[in-house]
């Protein structure tokens, strides 16, 4: 999902002006810088190293002190951060893809700059501390909550101008001419979608299973939800979608299947009764939503992993946090496919006015045009930075 975002942001860029990548990875990814090269300028590739907090000292630091920047316990290389400070005075806008990538430069103050904060960091901490499953885990949580929070409140002293993914986040920091909504979302396929819904019924989810929010949300819903719908849907089966769902993270659960990464799941997709969104944690908003009206995919959610969407219960989506709840709705749309056709149609068209990238693109136009307006001293030729992981 960050990575889609990050190109699509790139290439609204590009509609206004030239666009010049800073590649930070660890890994160094040869297929992805090749990738990203087909397309963008890239500037240059920005190594990381992990930088973890040292004794007692760094760690009542960070506690304590909300300007500390070592926030992710990693850093830029240092021959790599020394140049592209050193040239920051050569772009009008720098778009920076999260906080951690700020961080990790070791600079409080950007200039020019456009955060583009699509995860507030302390609303996961914040999640965790509601949905936690070990006490332990939930008060660890609330307390790290209470010191990014500190952070989050001085953001307008770092960076010019916030982009965010919702105005629920925009809210929650502050609100303010300087903080944009940029949604997340989708490509619109080339033709309209058709479903062929498979028999027996499946139920499917996509999604990256080292992220914690995912795996955990799929272990919640085998655990709580999955033997119900069994019973009342016998046959039913389970697809799993993503990197590391076929591999020793799958499930060892009856009627699942793990099927991996996939390059284009859309036919996949259209074998689904319904996908489910059984997330109850995490930040920011789940691309995975608007993948699935992207698909006309009947969506079963719960309300945190529908964040930010301007939707509503029975109009595109099914939202349901009780185990109950949320198996009562996955049955509901296996046993009335119409019903769970005209919802998808619904969720499609709201996908077309407001969360296709097309629909999204003004949105990252008016941030950047802020930022340029912000500088008084912009010179007449534009050159924008993306700051990307």
């Amino acid at each position: 999902g960050k990575q889609l975002r990050v190109l699509h942001v790139a290439r609204a860029l590009q509609d206004i002006g030239e666009v010049n990548l800073a590649i930070a990875s660890e890994t160094g990814d040869a297929e992805a810088i090749e990738k990203t090269a087909r397309q963008f300028r890239v500037y240059c590739h920005v190594g990381i190293k992990e930088a973890p907090q040292g004794g007692l000292r760094d760690r009542l630091r960070w506690w304590l002190d909300p300007r500390s920047l070592n926030l992710y316990a990693c850093v830029a290389e240092e021959r790599d951060r020394i140049r592209l400070c050193e040239s920051l005075d050569q772009f009008d806008v720098i778009w920076i893809n999260g906080l951690r990538v700020a961080n990790m430069f070791g600079l409080w103050q950007w200039p020019r700059s456009v955060l583009d904060i699509d995860d507030v960091p302390s609303t996961y901490d914040l999640a965790v501390w509601q949905n936690g499953d070990r006490p332990v885990d939930r008060l660890k949580a609330g307390i790290r909550a209470l010191s990014l929070r500190r952070r989050e409140k001085l953001l307008s002293e770092r960076f010019t101008v916030l982009g965010v993914c919702s105005d629920a986040d925009g809210r929650y920091l502050g609100g303010g001419s300087r903080i944009h909504v940029i949604p997340n979302g989708f490509e619109r396929p080339s033709t309209e979608p058709r479903r062929q819904p498979a028999n027996p019924p499946r139920l499917g989810f996509i999604g990256l299973f080292s992220y914690e929010p995912n795996l955990e949300g799929i272990r919640w819903f085998l655990r709580e939800c999955w033997p119900g719908i069994q019973r009342a849907v016998p046959g039913v089966r389970l697809r799993l979608v993503g990197k590391g769902s076929d591999g020793p993270l799958k499930p060892a659960v009856a009627g699942v299947d793990g099927l991996g990464w996939m390059a284009d799941p859309a036919a996949e997709i259209a074998t689904w009764s319904a996908m489910i969104v059984p997330v109850r944690l995490g930040a920011g908003t789940r691309v995975k939503v608007a993948e699935a009206f992207s698909r006309k995919c009947p969506l079963v959610s719960t309300r945190l992993g529908a964040f930010g969407y301007e939707v509503a219960d029975g109009r595109e989506l099914r939202l349901a946090d009780s185990p109950e709840a949320f198996s009562a709705a996955c049955v509901e749309l296996i046993g009335d496919p119409s019903a769970a056709t005209a919802m998808a149609a619904r969720a499609w068209q709201a996908f077309l006015d407001k969360w296709t990238w097309d629909a999204i693109r003004p949105r990252v136009w008016e941030a950047a045009e802020h930022c340029l307006r912000f500088d008084a001293n912009v010179s007449g030729g534009r050159q924008l930075a993306a700051s990307a992981k």
